[in-house]
């Protein structure tokens, strides 16, 4: 098999697996930071690529404005539309839950993700809208040498890189990260230094599902916008979770790039295991390391 054909490949999966990384590093900020299994994760990754398509094609012929929110401008919109959504899921809702069993929270963020697909399938086709307003700046194709590749896969590719590792850095390595991981582990005596730990918590789960919905505007132009979109991935992003490890912000990332690149290489070597491979693994790691590849074993 030519080295061109497994270079292109596995960079069709490293595109893959950046979405794979976002969704994921969502997940685990808000597990890792709060205990919520967040089920409504993939309808958050929906709703940020709604929020892009509406913006564009659709502001005046629902509210009446004669405007648009080009795609730059969704980068920066839907991550707060979502994020506000995320805010206020967590503040009248999620937080009477706390204090119970996890499948509680499991089962409203289900729940939660029944509306939104239900919402939104009576209003646009469930088999997809294409999203037209990708910039200029990036049509077209690059030459890499083994291929042509979209120039807006590239940007895709980067954009979220520098996202997952800019967010990792926070987390781990500045003292917001450090308050925040306080917060979480003693709360009252967290609360007892002047910091805010139920605003705090609320805006974590905030920013968790802005990175959904970020992943989301980056996916619009790839993919077709619809209702389902977000289901069709979650129970992939929830087995790279699990393989990085629950709560690990790195392992999170790392476990979604790689995999992203593993799927990309197995539609090579043996396309029919492609859909099943991530799964197979998941199966291995919690034979032989329940915790994950980078979580804490108890």
């Amino acid at each position: 098999m030519p080295i061109s054909v497994i270079l292109a490949q596995a960079l069709l999966g490293l595109n893959v697996g950046v979405f794979y990384a976002m969704l994921s590093l969502g997940l685990a900020v808000i597990f890792g930071l709060l205990n919520i299994i967040n089920f409504a994760h993939g309808a958050m990754y929906m709703l940020g690529a709604f929020v892009a398509l509406i913006g564009y094609s659709y502001l005046e012929q629902w509210f009446g404005i004669s405007a648009q929110i080009g795609f730059w401008g969704s980068l920066i919109v839907a991550p707060l539309v979502v994020g506000a959504l995320g805010v206020l899921i967590e503040r009248t809702m999620l937080k009477r839950l706390y204090d119970l069993d996890h499948i509680y929270g499991l089962l409203l963020t289900f729940g939660i993700t029944l509306i939104l697909q239900g919402l939104f399938s009576n209003y646009f086709n469930v088999a997809g809208t294409p999203y037209p307003a990708t910039p200029d700046v990036l049509n077209g194709v690059m030459n890499l040498g083994f291929m042509y590749f979209p120039t807006y896969r590239i940007f895709a590719i980067v954009f979220s890189l520098v996202v997952c590792f800019v967010t990792w850095y926070v987390i781990e390595h500045t003292r917001l990260g450090s308050r925040l991981r306080a917060g979480v582990e003693n709360p009252q005596l967290t609360q007892a230094f002047g910091i805010n730990v139920p605003v705090m918590i609320t805006l974590t789960f905030g920013f968790g599902a802005a990175l959904a919905g970020l992943a989301g505007v980056l996916a619009a132009p790839i993919y077709s916008v619809s209702p389902l979109m977000g289901a069709d991935l979650i129970i992939v992003v929830f087995a790279v979770v699990v393989i990085g490890g629950m709560g690990s912000i790195m392992g999170a990332i790392l476990s979604g790039l790689a995999l992203g690149l593993i799927e990309g290489l197995t539609k090579v070597i043996y396309p029919p295991a492609a859909s099943t491979v991530i799964f197979f693994l998941m199966v291995l790691v919690l034979l032989f390391r329940p915790a994950g590849l980078f979580g804490k074993e108890k």
